[in-house]
């Protein structure tokens, strides 16, 4: 048994704990003690906290890091990840192998992770995190596009692990990127019992504009590629809507970026459904977009937030401590206690992983994270914060 100990211990609720220890049976946290109770403690300075939670990854486009010019906003984005998608298989791999490595390391122990094709499987299959794969499929309103994008995706999906703890099943991309047809088709392959739905919300303007006017950049982009949007017709409403009607409200949905997303958006969401979850990646932004989300609506609607990095092509690193920084210095007037909750309970809740990760609960093994910092006000001083993995973050 250890007895592990800090000047904070942030359980991962949002409650933060001062003069208590950690019992730890291997992995598993077996009681929480007064430090008067017992002697032999293992003492860190600074803070205590769960394992982080990475809810929104695209672990197959690693070997893309620092090839995608910052700030060109999403469309041109996206036209240069197509362009980088063909390299060398092996590149390919070596990425994703050091990605998987490098998340490990900065304390993440389980990632919901953005799937077009099986690159992943074998390192999902034998790493030390949890992986939730979402099998991300897109047919950009083309009704020629169904059907084989249905054949492709199913040998993507054949191959992606369900070793140990690992999950999968379709999801659309984003609602400007999926026909109502391709929704239908999704939900009927979804498992009965309640699973995890992520999709791309809200991420720019012209996602708006093309369900609120019929129109913008949006439609050129697809004219591009040689796409008709002749039969698209606008709803009048933002475009988070048109995900609430296609969507199931019975699982558990989880909204990626929301940059341009409203407190009214989040309560008609809300309004919808009890299991929506919302995933904020700040760097993301700030590298696609040069812009965050307006994090004021989120707690006034006690929005369920979560912390996610996306991939390497639009981020410099793959850590959930490197996002709450982010959050911190930009919006210093959110609780660390709050941000914590974010990066780990809220995580492993929109998952459906918090049986066993996202708080220092008796019984759990959640990993346990030292961040090394300043306590400043009665919280650590997230930045000047570093994270170090102790022994017991190694998961069974």
């Amino acid at each position: 048994m250890r007895k592990i100990s800090a000047d904070l211990i942030y359980v991962g609720n949002g409650e933060v704990l001062t003069d208590k220890v950690l019992l730890f049976d291997g992995e598993r946290l077996i009681d929480i003690i007064h430090k008067d109770q017992t002697d032999g403690i293992e003492y860190y300075r600074g803070a205590l906290c769960p394992g982080f939670i990475n809810t929104h990854c695209h672990l197959e486009l690693s070997h893309m890091k620092a090839k995608i010019a910052t700030g060109t906003g999403l469309i041109p984005f996206i036209a240069s990840v197509v362009k980088f998608r063909d390299f060398p298989q092996e590149e390919i791999d070596n990425a994703i192998r050091l990605a998987d490595e490098e998340m490990y390391n900065n304390g993440i122990v389980a990632v919901g992770d953005i799937s077009n094709k099986a690159d992943t499987a074998t390192v999902k299959s034998s790493s030390k995190i949890d992986y939730y794969t979402f099998l991300e499929m897109f047919d950009f309103h083309q009704a020629h596009l169904l059907e084989p994008t249905k054949e492709q995706y199913k040998l993507a999906f054949a191959q992606q692990s369900e070793v140990g703890h690992n999950r999968k099943n379709y999801v659309p991309h984003a609602p400007y990127s999926v026909s109502a047809d391709l929704f239908a088709y999704i939900n009927s392959q979804l498992p009965e019992s309640q699973c995890t739905i992520s999709i791309h919300n809200q991420e720019t303007f012209a996602e708006n504009q093309m369900f609120l006017e019929g129109k913008g950049e949006l439609f050129d982009f697809y004219q591009g590629f040689g796409f008709s949007m002749d039969h698209f017709k606008s709803t009048g409403q933002t475009a988070i809507h048109y995900n609430l009607s296609l969507m199931l409200p019975d699982h558990r949905s989880l909204f990626v970026h929301n940059t341009m997303t409203t407190k009214e958006d989040i309560m008609a969401a809300h309004q919808w459904s009890d299991h929506v979850y919302w995933a904020t990646c700040p760097n993301a932004n700030l590298y696609i977009e040069n812009q965050l989300p307006d994090y004021q609506a989120f707690v006034d609607t006690k929005a369920k937030m979560t912390i996610g990095t996306d991939s390497l092509s639009s981020n410099w690193q793959l850590s959930v401590l490197e996002e709450l920084k982010t959050i911190k210095k930009y919006k210093s007037f959110l609780d660390t206690g709050l941000l914590i909750k974010w990066a780990t309970l809220n995580g492993a809740h929109a998952l459906g992983y918090d049986d066993r990760l996202g708080s220092l609960e008796k019984g759990k093994t959640p990993g346990l994270l030292h961040l090394s910092g300043d306590i400043v006000n009665g919280h650590i001083d997230l930045l000047s914060t570093t994270t170090n993995p102790l022994e017991v973050f190694r998961l069974i």
